[in-house]
């Protein structure tokens, strides 16, 4: 796919003209996107069908990421490429909530400083300079437990040396949400196994397709605590007659499984051969490290 080669003035400033960053659920428009318009990014990106709206994600990782997060039983929005505030602003739950923190909270300009950040980045093209714009990868809006909503900053990253530049830029994303009351979990491949990814990435068709049935994936959590340890062939056959087809039987199955319907160990082969294993319901939570809260240090 053909792209604008670089990051430039000009870029920012349409990105800023045509809304990005800006809107809430089926409204919002990332600030980075997949397009032939944007920049290419340096990994592999992904656009995503997932809850009625076309997600951007700019990696294998943040595309993992964004299962993990869907299956948050507490989810209300996530939005993606999410572009932080250079200059004080408003609180971003303010997008939701009438009530939301009122005041003015410091932008990422105003915290480089104080976190020993000298030289801010900045993009340029003939004379004209302007500051980067940094974004956190996901930023997750919760159902809290008083039934406020609340949010959860994720940023992902390869599980490779980050730099001394590097950890200062993320040391700055934290500090930006710290300063909001927002807990902030930088997640590396090295916060989950590779096998519970692969099976995410493997089962992910089942999961986006057309939602089952309430009553198919009681079906699919009522075989799969009366069959725990039977492969996932026996399983599913044992269900089609109830959901009327393989086809659904295979939806239903992994619908329930990224619901939680049933604690899957997700670790399992791809292969259907395999036994379907349950887990304790915190060792099932544990493989998901952005529902345990799991975050690498900087």
């Amino acid at each position: 796919m053909r792209t604008t080669k670089r990051f430039t003035p000009a870029v920012l400033e349409r990105f800023s003209r045509n809304g990005r960053g800006i809107g809430t659920n089926d409204d919002y428009v990332p600030w980075h996107c997949v397009s032939r318009s944007d920049p290419a990014s340096r990994g592999r990106s992904h656009l995503q069908q997932l809850f009625e709206r076309q997600y951007n994600l700019l990696s294998d990782q943040e595309w993992v990421g964004l299962f993990f997060a869907s299956m948050l039983p507490n989810l209300h929005d996530i939005r993606e490429q999410f572009p932080l505030e250079l200059a004080a602003g408003r609180h971003e739950l303010s997008a939701y909530r009438i009530d939301a923190p009122t005041g003015l909270f410091p932008g990422t300009v105003e915290l480089a400083p104080g976190l020993g950040i000298k030289k801010y980045p900045s993009v340029a093209e003939q004379g004209v300079r302007v500051p980067w714009r940094l974004t956190t990868d996901l930023l997750l809006t919760l159902s809290g437990r008083n039934g406020q909503l609340e949010f959860l900053a994720v940023s992902i990253k390869p599980n490779l040396a980050i730099t001394k530049r590097q950890k200062q830029l993320l040391g700055l994303e934290k500090a930006y949400w710290n300063a909001r009351s927002v807990e902030w979990l930088l997640v590396t491949s090295a916060e989950y196994e590779e096998s519970v990814g692969l099976t995410l990435r493997q089962s992910m068709p089942h999961v986006v397709g057309p939602t089952s049935p309430q009553s198919h994936l009681a079906v699919a959590a009522d075989v799969a605590h009366r069959h725990c340890g039977r492969s996932l062939t026996f399983l599913l056959n044992e269900m089609v007659p109830h959901v009327g087809g393989m086809n659904n039987a295979q939806r239903a199955f992994w619908q329930a499984a990224w619901a939680g319907m049933f604690p899957l160990d997700f670790r399992r082969d791809w292969r259907p051969h395999q036994p379907v294993v349950l887990l304790n319901e915190g060792d099932f939570v544990s493989q998901n490290p952005i529902a345990s809260r799991r975050s690498a240090w900087i």
